[in-house]
């Protein structure tokens, strides 16, 4: 998110042309979102991966989705994102119920969500969701599916609306920035639409947990790249038994 820190008011800002879209305290810092003139939003990566790079494991398709025993893929999404299952934040926006993990990755994905005022996402995963997800889909922001079938926009309880773009993934992220709000924007999967935000040049930060089981096969996160690539750095690793908590910022 564009974070802009200052020691200033908040009305001085406004007065000075800052376009205040929001206000954190953190310590004796302001965390201002937004900038002076106009509203940034990063777009950023946050997804689980296998230890051999797979964000999907084989046989996690829609034909086998009430077959989880197929190629055992049931058990091995699983362990993918057990670690997520068990964070508190996380069970109470899924309806999971009570209980989870309070400390510091519920404190990540409660982050994640907060930060977030729009979504991007492909057509594949789209059509899981449509099945696996409650009635109160877990995004309460637009959702942009790319994807080359037409379809009038889905409204669901507690503020998702799921917009289906045919203009490809340039169109969809105008459309959430526009959105956002100065919030940011999660590409949130699969990995083929990662990949074209990535070959676009857009992406500004990767979350990568970072889980350790292997699948052997599956759908790979980075593949079908092309030059020029963008640079990243580390500025963030947080580990625990379950995954090592991962974030990559534009170098």
């Amino acid at each position: 998110m564009g974070e802009y820190r200052c020691r200033l008011g908040v009305h001085f800002l406004a007065l000075a042309g800052w376009v205040v879209v929001g206000v954190l305290s953190v310590g004796r810092w302001l965390v201002l979102y937004g900038c002076k003139g106009g509203i940034v939003s990063k777009v950023f990566v946050n997804i689980s991966l296998s230890l051999d790079g797979y964000l999907a494991p084989e046989g996690m398709t829609m034909e086998n989705w009430d077959r989880p025993e197929y190629m055992d893929w049931g058990a091995k999404w699983g362990a993918l994102m057990g670690w997520a299952l068990n964070q508190a934040y996380l069970r109470e926006k899924l309806g999971i119920g009570p209980g989870g993990e309070t400390g510091p990755v519920n404190d990540l994905v409660r982050h994640t969500f907060q930060r977030t005022g729009a979504h991007i996402m492909g057509k594949r995963m789209f059509d899981g969701g449509e099945r696996g997800w409650p009635e109160e889909a877990p995004f309460h922001t637009p959702v942009y599916v790319l994807t080359h079938q037409q379809r009038e926009p889905w409204v669901r309880p507690g503020g998702t609306t799921f917009y289906f773009i045919n203009e490809g993934p340039k169109r969809a992220l105008e459309l959430a920035r526009q959105a956002a709000s100065g919030r940011d924007i999660r590409i949130s999967g699969g990995a083929d639409v990662i990949q074209q935000y990535l070959n676009l040049g857009v992406v500004d930060e990767l979350e990568i947990a970072l889980v350790p089981v292997l699948f052997g096969g599956g759908r790979r996160l980075f593949e079908h790249l092309r030059e020029p690539l963008a640079r990243f750095r580390i500025d963030q690793v947080l580990g625990t038994p379950a995954a090592t908590h991962l974030r990559y910022v534009r170098a």
